[in-house]
């Protein structure tokens, strides 16, 4: 009996530390749940109430970061950017201004170019950061993409200079004209001479002025608000008829051809500006004796039917870093060759306003020597209707050259006009 005794009360020793054993490891389980750990404190739940709703609706990319620098909250945009990579602030200047706004509570601003992600072009992405503290231990970042708004100013200020300039050299030869005439008034011949150099002078800065003009309303008009059918066939006769006396000056030859009866969608005014200073640029820069050619064809595309218009020539063609730059503002492949024909670089500027406000795109295929084609891309108008027609209806994709844009090829029924 005294065996047994001694068994059952060591049994209940053993059963009493068990039981005590557990409860401590089920005591200290909870307390270690209920301790803060490193994850947890990078969760939205350590954000102030509200701040997270409030962050997703800026438009500013958002980053916040805690004590350690550790990203807390950061929103898509910041990830766009490049702002935030492995959890971490990924830009030093920023970083820095952040450890400076949690040290003093100072709010901070600074506008920085950052390397552009995912070029190799050394592009430079520019931006403004400004920093201020979130709370007792949280810094908050909001970054400010500035790269649109710079280029815009850029092209603002170039602008500007380009018209301050283009506008003086005709206004200050006509200031000094002036002066020869009334210095030569005894010397008919001399004043007639610089009678004449005054109207020349007189009728480019007259172009110039119209030009600014027409690009302006091409800029604010939207061409929706008087938009007609407007059949090429009409647009390429009126744009034959202006360049008509310039053409027949270098006996030029002018043809148009291509598929009849096709329309457009837009304001006719504008259309008919756009395709004469196509027609007008071909014949300027076309040597004496040579062909320009106007055609006209229906190509099938994704969101329906578009018309290509393409203006041949077989001009001084264009190099391939000229290209880039053609349709830009005053740009102009030959400075002295554009002022003696009266050029003032805004001609194709306009093209390309008129083509994109009325849902088109303008292309330039060109080889130095043998000449260019300009082809305007634009919808055509109505539903699309099935009919026969005599030319092709589609672009080859394996050929990297416009129709048609061999000067010397035979244009589909051509009118030769003189």
């Amino acid at each position: 009996m005294d065996v047994n005794a001694a068994v059952a009360a060591a049994a209940a020793i053993a059963g009493l530390c068990t039981g005590v054993i557990a409860v401590l490891a089920f005591r200290w389980s909870e307390r270690e749940q209920k301790r803060p750990t490193r994850t947890s404190l990078h969760t939205d739940a350590v954000l102030p109430p509200g701040v997270d709703t409030v962050l997703s609706a800026l438009r500013s990319s958002a980053v916040v970061l805690d004590e350690s620098d550790s990203v807390v909250k950061a929103s898509s945009a910041a990830y766009a950017l490049g702002l935030v990579r492995g959890g971490k602030l990924a830009v030093e200047p920023m970083l820095h201004m952040a450890r400076d706004t949690r040290r003093d509570g100072e709010i901070r601003q600074v506008e920085l170019d950052l390397p552009r992600r995912g070029t190799g072009r050394g592009e430079a992405l520019a931006v403004s950061a400004r920093v201020a503290p979130l709370g007792s231990r949280l810094v908050l970042l909001l970054v400010e993409d500035l790269t649109e708004a710079r280029r815009i100013e850029a092209v603002r200020r170039d602008f500007v200079a380009n018209v301050s300039h283009e506008l003086k050299t005709p206004v200050g030869a006509l200031s000094l004209l002036s002066e020869a005439v009334m210095d030569a008034s005894d010397d008919p011949e001399a004043v007639m001479r610089f009678a004449g150099r005054m109207q020349i002078e007189a009728t480019r800065l007259t172009n110039l002025v119209q030009e600014l003009i027409d690009l302006s309303r091409v800029q604010n008009d939207d061409p929706l608000e008087d938009s007609e059918p407007v059949r090429v066939d009409e647009l390429v006769a009126e744009a034959i008829d202006r360049s008509r006396h310039a053409a027949s000056t270098k006996q030029i030859t002018m043809a148009s051809g291509g598929t009849a009866d096709l329309s457009i969608w837009g304001s006719r005014g504008q259309l008919a500006a756009a395709l004469g200073n196509l027609v007008e640029n071909a014949v300027n820069y076309s040597p004496a004796r040579t062909r320009v050619g106007i055609s006209a064809r229906r190509v099938s595309a994704p969101g329906g039917n578009l018309i290509e218009i393409a203006v041949t020539d077989q001009g001084i063609g264009i190099s391939e870093k000229d290209r880039e730059r053609i349709f830009e503002r005053f740009y102009r492949v030959d400075p002295a060759r554009s002022r003696a024909t009266g050029g003032t670089g805004l001609g194709l500027a306009i093209v390309k306003h008129v083509a994109a406000s009325h849902g088109g795109e303008v292309t330039v295929w060109s080889s130095e020597g043998q000449g260019s084609t300009f082809t305007l891309r634009l919808p055509e108008a109505g539903a699309a209707r099935d009919r026969s027609t005599t030319g092709p209806d589609r672009v080859d994709e394996d050929d990297d050259r416009p129709y048609d844009t061999d000067p010397n090829s035979e244009i589909p029924a051509p009118e030769v006009l003189p």
